[in-house]
């Protein structure tokens, strides 16, 4: 097994649109190889090793196999970072949008003041449908800009200026999962698949 980054552990080029079912396929083929289970009969200091590759891998896997994790990865490393914490500056939200989500909050403490009656609730769970819509609309346009990373990559090109739109693209979904997340919790309901990913 490489060393290195992620791209490198599934010998992989470092590039944004990547192959799903090629990857499980080497996933597969590199946990059977080095899974601890295999390494019983070495000593500790193989054992050990084994735990530690075999937990890289299952970290790269994890990472690669989802686009939005894919594309903060491929980001730090364009900056020099192994990971997706540390960076120096964070891109502001857009202003527009915060302030449309600070009148949400708003609305959504004075439901919770007085309580949360059917119409309150109504209007909140329109208001966290619209919101995952819009989550989902916008990790569309990023995965749609794969092709464009990969291009200016290639070319040595355009990098930072996609960098810039990359993280200006996160930064807004980070910050509208943050109110999916609090209305989901004040209307006591459970997470939707498509926005349950760590928080930011």
């Amino acid at each position: 097994m490489s060393g290195g980054d992620y791209f490198e552990i599934f010998g992989l080029p470092r590039t944004l649109e990547l192959d799903g079912d090629e990857l499980r396929r080497r996933f597969y083929a590199l946990s059977r190889r080095h899974h601890p289970d295999f390494h019983q009969a070495g000593g500790v200091e193989e054992q050990a090793a084994a735990l530690e590759r075999s937990a890289a891998i299952n970290r790269a896997y994890r990472t690669l196999r989802d686009p939005m994790a894919r594309v903060e990865y491929v980001i730090a490393l364009a900056e020099g970072r192994e990971t997706r914490e540390g960076t120096e500056v964070k891109p502001a939200v857009p202003r527009d949008l915060l302030e449309e989500m600070l009148e949400l909050q708003e609305a959504l403490e004075e439901a919770r003041s007085s309580g949360l009656d059917g119409p309150a609730r109504e209007r909140l769970a329109r208001e966290r449908q619209g919101l995952v819509e819009r989550q989902a609309s916008g990790e569309s346009a990023i995965v749609g800009r794969f092709a464009d990373w990969d291009r200016a990559v290639e070319t040595g090109s355009g990098g930072p200026a996609l960098i810039g739109w990359f993280k200006r693209a996160l930064a807004t979904r980070a910050y509208l999962r943050t109110v999916i997340d609090d209305l989901a919790e004040a209307l006591g309901e459970q997470q939707e698949a498509h926005v349950s990913h760590r928080r930011h």
